[in-house]
C-alpha cells in the first residue's frame, strides 16, 4: 500500500474559513489577526473615509498607526457604510458567505444595524457570531462604553498594579488583549465544535469578564482572607525573594519560587552558608513575613557582582533570573534573532519588520499577509458577491463604498 498521506502538503489550520468583522481598536482586532495568521480569511469591514479609529492613533510606523500594523495584518479592507440601506444589505450578503462574524462595536450598534446574533443565526444556523463588549450582554454596565484603561480600574486591576505611592494602569492594553484571547479560543472551540455537530454558536465575550478571570489570585485572597493585596512594583506578593536587586553596573530581577531555589542563590550564587540557614528565611512564608529584611540580605551581595557574572552564576545555579529590558533590550534580543522570529510584511507604505505568529507549527509557517490600505480590498471582495464594475462605480459616487 502507498503512502499518500506524506504527499500531501500541510495546510494551514483554518484555511477555507472566512470571517467577517465589524471591529475596532484592539481587542476584537487582536482576535481576528491571529485567525488570519492561522490562514483563515478575514475581511474588515471598515468606515468609508476613517476606517477603524486606530488608524489614526498615530504615524509611527512609516506615517502609518502602529497599533494598526500590529493587529491590521493579514486581513482584507472593506469600506462600507454599513448606515445605508445599500450599504446594510451588502454587508449582510456579505456576512452570509462567511463561517464567523465578529462585532466589538459600541453597546446597541449592531443589533440596530439588524446585526443581533439571534437574527445572523436564524439565517445560518452554521455561522458562529461573536458579540465582544465592555461588559457583556446585560447587567448594570451592559450600556457604557468602555476603553481599556476604564476596566482596568472598574476590575481592581490597577489597584493591585504600580508602587506602594502610586496605582497605575498595565503598560499594555490587558483588558483588552484579554477579551481578545478569549474571543480567539472561543471562534477555534466553535468551529470545532461544529465540525462535530454542524451546528455553530453565539458567543458573548467581555473585557470586564477577561480582566476579571485573570485577576484569580488577588480575588481569592480578598475573598477568603479579607486582605488588599498591596501594590509591590516589581515584586510578588506570594513570594519572595522576587524583586530587581542592584549589581556594580545596573541591576537583575531574581525570582526564588521555592524553599530549593533559595537554598541555591544562598549557597552557590552568594557562597553563604549563614544566609542559607538565617531562622528568618528558611520557608518562603517566612521570607514573605520578613520581606524587607530579605530583600535587604539579597541586595547587599548582588551589589557585590556586575550584572554579567550575576547573571551566569544565576544562571549556573539554576536560580530563576532576567534582564529588566526596555523596549530597544526587547528588539535586540538575542532569542529572537537566534530563533529567526523577525519578518517583513508589507504596507502601502513600504515594508516593516513584525514578529512571527507565537503559535508555531513544525509543519507549515503561519501567514503574515500584508497590512492592508483602506478600501483595499472593496472592489475585489464586492465583485466577488456579484456587484458589477458599474454597480461600484455608482456607489463609490454615493459614498456607500471606498
Amino acid at each position: 500500500m502507498v503512502d499518500t498521506a506524506a504527499e500531501v502538503p500541510p495546510a494551514l489550520p483554518l484555511e477555507g474559513v472566512r470571517v467577517v468583522a465589524l471591529e475596532q481598536a484592539v481587542a476584537a482586532p487582536l482576535a481576528t489577526r491571529h485567525l488570519a495568521d492561522l490562514g483563515a480569511e478575514v475581511i474588515k469591514v471598515e468606515r468609508v473615509g476613517e476606517g477603524d479609529f486606530a488608524r489614526a492613533y498615530d504615524d509611527t510606523v512609516n506615517g502609518i498607526a502602529s497599533h494598526f500594523v500590529w493587529l491590521g495584518r493579514g486581513k482584507k479592507s472593506v469600506a462600507l457604510d454599513v448606515k445605508s440601506r445599500c450599504g446594510g444589505r451588502l454587508l449582510a450578503d456579505l456576512i452570509g458567505t462567511a463561517d464567523v462574524f465578529v462585532q466589538n462595536l459600541a453597546p446597541g450598534a449592531a443589533a440596530r444595524l439588524g446585526l443581533g446574533s439571534d437574527t445572523l443565526r436564524g439565517r445560518d444556523p452554521r455561522l458562529v457570531t461573536v458579540d465582544l463588549s465592555g461588559y457583556g450582554d446585560r447587567g448594570p454596565h451592559a450600556d457604557r462604553k468602555a476603553y481599556d484603561m476604564l476596566v482596568q480600574a472598574e476590575s481592581g486591576l490597577v489597584s493591585i498594579t504600580g508602587t506602594p505611592e502610586q496605582a497605575t494602569k498595565t503598560g499594555i492594553p490587558t483588558s483588552d488583549i484579554a477579551a481578545g484571547m478569549y474571543v480567539l479560543t472561543a471562534v477555534l472551540s466553535a468551529l470545532l465544535r461544529r465540525e462535530r455537530t454542524g451546528v455553530g454558536a453565539s458567543l458573548d465575550v467581555s473585557m470586564f469578564d477577561a480582566t476579571a478571570e485573570w485577576l484569580g489570585h488577588p480575588m481569592y485572597v480578598a475573598m477568603y482572607a479579607g486582605r488588599q493585596l498591596p501594590r509591590l512594583g516589581l515584586s510578588h506578593a506570594a513570594i519572595a525573594p522576587y524583586d530587581a536587586y542592584p549589581t556594580s553596573d545596573g541591576r537583575v530581577l531574581i525570582g526564588v519560587q521555592n524553599d530549593r531555589g533559595w537554598q541555591a542563590l544562598c549557597r552557590e550564587v552568594f557562597a553563604d552558608d549563614a544566609l542559607a540557614a538565617d531562622s528568618r528565611f528558611v520557608t518562603n512564608v517566612l521570607r514573605v513575613q520578613y520581606r524587607g529584611a530579605c530583600d535587604a540580605e539579597v541586595g547587599v551581595r548582588t551589589a557585590r557582582f556586575d550584572t554579567a557574572t550575576l547573571e551566569a552564576r544565576l544562571a549556573e545555579a539554576g536560580v530563576a533570573a532576567a534582564q529588566v529590558n526596555d523596549m530597544a533590550g526587547l528588539i535586540g534580543h538575542p532569542q529572537l534573532s537566534e530563533r529567526d522570529r523577525w519578518r517583513e510584511v508589507r504596507t502601502e507604505n513600504g515594508p516593516v519588520r513584525a514578529l512571527l505568529p507565537p503559535m508555531t507549527f513544525r509543519d507549515v509557517d503561519l501567514v503574515m499577509g500584508d497590512v492592508p490600505a483602506l478600501g483595499e480590498h472593496t472592489d475585489e471582495t464586492l465583485t466577488a458577491l456579484g456587484v458589477q464594475a458599474g454597480e461600484l462605480d455608482d456607489l463609490r459616487a454615493d459614498g456607500v463604498i471606498q
